[in-house]
C-alpha cells in the first residue's frame, strides 16, 4: 500500500490531493494533513474562487484546480487524495482515485449504502491500496478516556452506553447537508450518526437489532433533525444514540453504566472548535480544563458533585493522518477500514429502515 514510486525514491513526503474544501476541507483535513510528518498537502480542489484564496493564503505552497478533471490528470504525481466533498461524491470520486492507482482517505459517510462501501472496498484490495475512513472522533478525549476507563474494568460489566451529539440550531442552515433529496445522502442520521454508531461499534462490537425515531421537527427542514436508535449488541450491551439539532437544553455528551460504576461526561470534545479558530496541533493540543473532566462513580449525582473527577485524556485527531502516513511509508495498519465503516452502514441502513416502519430490524 504505497504512493508514487519517486516520493519514496527522493526520501519526500507524500503528496496529498484533497478534494473539497468547505467545512471538512479546510477545517479538518487540510490542517491536519499539514500537520502530520510525511504529507504534505500539494494541491486542494475546489471551485469556489473565495475558497481557492483562501487555501493559499493558509497554505502558500498548495496549488488549487477547479475540478478533480485536473487533479487526476496529475495522478503521477500524487501519492494519496482524500475526499472531502459533498457524500453524494463519496463513491465515484473513491473509485476514480482507486482506479487511478492512488490511495484513498473518505471523509464520513464513506457511502449510502454498506453494499457500495463493500465494494469499494474490495476494489483497494484488488489494486492493494488504502481505503481509509476518517472517523476521526475515535480520537475524540471522551471517547479515548471511555475505552481507558473500560480496558481497565473502572465499570465493572458494561450494562448501558448512553452517546449524545445534540445541538441547538432551531433555524435550518441549508445546503445539501439538510436536503431531502435521498442522492445527497444528507439528514443527522447519516452526519452525526455515523459518528456515534461508529463509536458504539469500536466500544461494544457488532449490533443484533437496530431500533430508530427520526423526525424532521424545523419549519423548512428536509432531511431528519432530531433522530434517535437504541442498538442491542451481541455483548449483551445496549447503545442509546441520540443526534439532533432541536435540543434545547444539551444532555450529557456520554452516560455509560456498569456493574462497578458509571461515567457521565458532558460537552464536546474541543479540537473541532481550537481548529475552527485557527489553532493547530501542538503541545498542548486537545487538553481539556480540569472543570470539564467527567465523573466516575456510584450511586450519587453527578449534577451535585457526585463520584470522583475522572481526568480526561487528550484528544488527538493528529494520530489518524500519522496512522494514514505509517500505514503507507511503513506498512501499518489502515486506522479506519473501510469494511468498518461498512458495518456502521449496515446499521445507519437499519436505522432508516426501523424510523420509516415503525419496527425492529434484526441484523
Amino acid at each position: 500500500m504505497t504512493g508514487t514510486p519517486s516520493a519514496h525514491a527522493s526520501g519526500g513526503p507524500l503528496r496529498v490531493g484533497l478534494v473539497g474544501y468547505g467545512l471538512a476541507g479546510s477545517v479538518f483535513h487540510a490542517p491536519l494533513i499539514a500537520a502530520t510528518e510525511g504529507l504534505t498537502l500539494d494541491t486542494v480542489v475546489t471551485s469556489n474562487p473565495e475558497r481557492q484564496r483562501q487555501a493559499r493564503a493558509e497554505f502558500p505552497d498548495v496549488r488549487t484546480v477547479a475540478t478533480p478533471d485536473e487533479l487526476f490528470e496529475r495522478a503521477g504525481e500524487l501519492d494519496l487524495v482524500v475526499i472531502a466533498s459533498p457524500n453524494k461524491t463519496h463513491v465515484p470520486l473513491a473509485k476514480r482515485a482507486l482506479e487511478a492507482g492512488l490511495p484513498v482517505v473518505v471523509d464520513k459517510p464513506v457511502a449510502g449504502t454498506a453494499a457500495e462501501a463493500r465494494e469499494l472496498a474490495a476494489l483497494a484490495e484488488e489494486r492493494g491500496l488504502l481505503l481509509s475512513v476518517f472517523q476521526n472522533r475515535r480520537w475524540d478525549n471522551d471517547f479515548l478516556t471511555l475505552r481507558e476507563l473500560i480496558a481497565e474494568g473502572a465499570l465493572g460489566d458494561v450494562w448501558r452506553f448512553e452517546s449524545r451529539f445534540e445541538r441547538w440550531r432551531p433555524k435550518p442552515k441549508g445546503g445539501w447537508r439538510e436536503s431531502g433529496d435521498p442522492a445527497e445522502i444528507g439528514g443527522l442520521l447519516y452526519d452525526l450518526g455515523s459518528h456515534v454508531v461508529d463509536q458504539a461499534l469500536v466500544l461494544f462490537g457488532p449490533v443484533t437489532q437496530v431500533y430508530a425515531e427520526s423526525v424532521v421537527r424545523r419549519a423548512g427542514a428536509e432531511a431528519d433533525d432530531d433522530t434517535f436508535l437504541a442498538l442491542t449488541h451481541a455483548s449483551g450491551v445496549r447503545s442509546h444514540l441520540y443526534v439532533s439539532s432541536t435540543a434545547a437544553q444539551l444532555g450529557p455528551r456520554f452516560r455509560v453504566l456498569g456493574s462497578k460504576a458509571g461515567y457521565v461526561k458532558h460537552g464536546l470534545d474541543p479540537q473541532e472548535a481550537a481548529l475552527r479558530e485557527g489553532a493547530r496541533p501542538g503541545p498542548g493540543w486537545g487538553e481539556e480544563d480540569e472543570a470539564l473532566w467527567g465523573r466516575l462513580g456510584s450511586g450519587e449525582s453527578p449534577v451535585t458533585g457526585g463520584g470522583d473527577a475522572a481526568p480526561t485524556v487528550p484528544g488527538d485527531y493528529p494520530a489518524y493522518y500519522a496512522a494514514v502516513a505509517k500505514a503507507l511509508l511503513a506498512g501499518g495498519p489502515n486506522p479506519v477500514d473501510a469494511r468498518e465503516a461498512a458495518d456502521a452502514l449496515d446499521v445507519l441502513e437499519a436505522a432508516r429502515r426501523s424510523a420509516r416502519d415503525g419496527v425492529v430490524v434484526t441484523l
